[in-house]
């Protein structure tokens, strides 16, 4: 079994310190490997970076994330970044990571991604510069994703890190009017052209936990207020043939 801790928008401040790691000491009887999906920070400080770097040094699971919105604020990100690597936390933004879960291959991909809305009521890369700038972000973070994803091969499961959302379903309970500003069906896309078991984002506090693509892969919404508790728990069971672990096939959550 592959089990996965997930959780995101923490957003930490200086004030923060002691508030995480308290929940993390055990984390391994729950899970082999822990996933932020960004707004790690209340707004991009490296100081506030620093604070939640502490909490997760030296944790019994390795830690990948993405970076948020809100750690992009300042223009500080490469260094919220840098901060957090020398904790040994892995981040991703447009890149990938294999782990060894007890003999089984765990492939993340991840990115921040944009937002831009959804089939039916998406922006699109058309009029003023600014539009067409904002459109191309989210074009070109969601092909990064993709092709991260797409170089993951020969792996027991396949898993996309994202801050925003990649589907409407998750975003429910959030005001309608903001969606564009939440996900984007591109990264939907990426997801589904790529082989994914499982897609998680933050980023939308008022959402839902659970929906599929529209390609069937499940998402889920790992922002700490939807989920009421420190993280949730996804694990993965798997057969093995000639020896060699099998895709994991079943999530239970």
């Amino acid at each position: 079994m592959i089990r996965i801790a997930a959780t995101g928008d923490v957003h930490f401040g200086e004030d923060s310190a002691g508030t995480l790691r308290p929940c993390l000491e055990h984390i391994d009887r729950d899970a082999d490997v822990l996933l932020l999906a960004g707004d790690l920070t209340k707004y991009g400080d490296p100081a506030q970076a620093q604070v939640l770097a502490d909490e997760l040094r030296d944790l019994p699971v390795p830690v990948v994330t993405v970076l948020g919105n809100h750690d992009c604020h300042s223009d500080r990100q490469d260094e919220v970044r840098a901060v957090l690597e020398r904790a040994g936390v892995t981040v991703l933004e447009g890149e990938n990571a294999v782990i060894d879960v007890n003999g089984a291959d765990l492939g993340i991909a991840g990115g921040k991604g944009f937002g831009g809305g959804f089939t039916g009521s998406s922006g699109t890369e058309f009029g003023e510069p600014q539009m067409k700038a904002f459109i191309r972000h989210s074009m070109t973070l969601a092909e990064n994703l993709e092709r991260a994803l797409a170089e993951i091969n020969d792996v027991d499961l396949k898993v996309a890190l994202m801050h925003y959302s990649p589907i409407r379903e998750t975003l429910e309970g959030e005001p309608p009017e903001i969606y564009p500003f939440l996900g984007t069906f591109l990264l939907a896309e990426a997801v589904d052209r790529t082989g994914v078991d499982l897609a998680l984002h933050g980023h939308a506090h008022h959402g839902s936990e659970k929906g599929v693509t529209p390609g069937g892969v499940n998402v889920r919404n790992v922002a700490m207020p939807v989920l009421r508790r420190p993280y949730a728990v996804y694990a993965f069971e798997r057969s093995r043939r000639g020896g060699r672990p099998a895709r994991i096939g079943v999530m239970v959550d």
